[in-house]
């Protein structure tokens, strides 16, 4: 039987090495440790890479000849490929970093205020109305049909519908011959076939089918960036909403324009501002728009266009190498000039896998403070750059805090809208 001595020391030495076990990851040597990534994703040509530094006894090493040492712990791509990084003491390896150096990429930012149409794919059902057809109780037979809010009817009696017009003459001819109307619809990923019967408005003797239907969308917003090789861009940072749906527009396709911003609306808190803009998508088309997507609108330009700030590719930074720091954004908040300001990077994600949110930016400019309030709507999409590199767009202000707001990564937005960032190197996971 142990003696109460013996339990007494067991219970110090396990008091001791729990203590140990917790103190252990908040060392700074360790903390160093910790912080050095399993893989790592930089582009050729452009700033070294930093290493942590664990101290004198600890040697890094690179593997092949993709890169060359520069200093103890920062190197430089001499050629794309893979490679990796070996940290040792004593000639044994105690970490191993696998590094994919990538393709110089450079993209235009943007700034400028466009004007945005968005063509759905067939009609948009934004509401419901009644039709009084004489003695019967008024109703909406495209409600009784069980066509709902946010769907798109894609075709009617098999004929394809593309705009508004294209729904009443076949409305008209069903009612006059008494026929019921064969429709589809598209409800998100799945495709619904319905019945319905037009009912004459006594009122406006027409028939009508009880549907509010919309085939377009227009709006402002900011370009983020063009890239010269390929001519596509991206806008916006996030989705396009219909403001009766509240669900994302299905577009089959539309364009951009130039804009005008005319004045604008401060945000207070609770109250998000706005830029009121004019724009006639009867001027010349600058670009076409393909994807309407949660990081932005995208498609390609006609033509180059110019901002007056950075008229020259800027290499870019993905969500790993974005700091908490300073910054600046593109923007426009009169006429059509481009202009910088300086915003602070509060938080970033480095992110693994594409998300809307992986920022968090205030304005800290005084001008645009005193102008705008902060981040207002038709701001989205405005160009974030940090040490000469494009990292993301503003997307979505802080209703609360009209100062401040979300940006996500511009390696997503450049993926969203097809531009090949990793080539053959494969995405650290």
């Amino acid at each position: 039987m142990k003696s109460p001595q013996t339990n007494r020391i067991r219970l110090i030495i396990g008091v001791f090495l729990l203590i140990a076990v917790i103190a252990v990851p908040f060392l700074p040597s360790m903390q160093k440790y910790l912080a050095i990534p399993n893989e790592m994703v930089t582009f050729h040509n452009q700033s070294p890479i930093e290493m942590p530094d664990l101290g004198a006894n600890v040697d890094v090493e690179a593997a092949s000849g993709h890169i060359q040492a520069i200093d103890t712990s920062v190197f430089s791509a001499t050629k794309p490929g893979n490679s990796q990084l070996m940290y040792e003491v004593g000639g044994f390896p105690i970490k191993k970093v696998d590094l994919s150096v990538m393709e110089d990429l450079r993209i235009i930012p943007g700034g400028q205020s466009i004007g945005v149409q968005l063509n759905t794919q067939g009609v948009l059902v934004v509401g419901h109305h009644l039709i009084s057809g004489g003695e019967a109780e008024a109703s909406s037979p495209g409600e009784e049909a069980n066509i709902q809010v946010g769907d798109i009817i894609t075709k009617i009696n098999g004929e394809t519908i593309e705009e508004m017009e294209d729904v009443k003459p076949l409305v008209e001819e069903a009612g006059k011959n008494n026929e019921n109307l064969q429709v589809t619809i598209k409800r998100q990923n799945e495709t619904i076939s319905t019945e319905l019967e037009p009912v004459l408005d006594k009122k406006a003797n027409q028939y009508k089918i009880g549907l509010y239907i919309r085939d377009s969308a227009a709006g402002i917003g900011t370009m983020t960036f063009y890239h010269p090789e390929s001519k596509k861009y991206g806008a916006l940072g996030h989705v396009i909403s219909d403001m009766d749906t509240n669900k994302p527009i299905q577009i089959d396709d539309g364009s951009i324009v130039r804009s005008t911003v005319t004045s604008i609306e401060k945000g207070n808190n609770g109250t998000p501002g706005e830029k009121q803009a004019k724009f006639s998508m009867k001027d010349n088309e600058i670009g076409t728009i393909t994807k309407n997507s949660p990081f932005g609108i995208f498609g390609e330009l006609n033509e180059q266009i110019s901002n007056g700030e950075y008229n020259k590719p800027l290499p870019i930074a993905l969500s790993h190498e974005v700091k908490e720091g300073p910054a600046k954004i593109l923007t426009v908040v009169e006429g059509e000039e481009v202009e910088e300001f300086e915003v602070e990077i509060v938080s970033s994600v480095p992110q693994k896998f594409p998300a809307t949110k992986g920022m968090v930016v205030q304005i800290t400019d005084q001008e645009l403070l005193q102008k705008t309030g902060g981040i207002v709507q038709g701001m989205s999409g405005s160009p974030i750059i940090q040490d000469g590199k494009v990292i993301g767009a503003v997307t979505h202000v802080f209703v609360n805090d009209p100062t401040s707001g979300y940006g996500v990564h511009i390696e997503w937005m450049l993926q969203e809208a097809g531009v090949d960032i990793y080539g053959e190197n494969k995405k650290a996971s």
